[in-house]
């Protein structure tokens, strides 16, 4: 009782063409066969998407990140400390 012969594949067959046609059933290869190509020209073009708007994109010079002490230095609000308030 393991897996099924070719014996109960082919009356498994016999009975779907019976209950859809064959008519039926190689409509829908053909639709699944649309869908698949469909796909794979999607996925093609969200590629080369992708690869435009990269090439599109400003390429920052390497090591030129701003950190800490820059973005203290070019602040132009004056900081206030919490500290000086009395405990209410």
């Amino acid at each position: 009782m393991g897996s099924f012969s070719i014996w109960h594949w082919l009356v498994v067959l016999l009975v779907v063409l019976l209950l859809f046609g064959s008519g039926k059933i190689s409509g829908l290869m053909g639709d699944l066969a649309k869908g698949i190509k469909s796909f794979k020209q999607n996925m093609k073009e969200d590629d080369e998407k992708d690869a435009s708007m990269a090439a599109d994109a400003p390429q920052a010079p390497a090591g030129n990140l701003s950190g800490p002490a820059q973005a203290r230095a070019t602040s132009t609000e004056p900081r206030t400390s919490n500290s000086s308030h009395p405990a209410a």
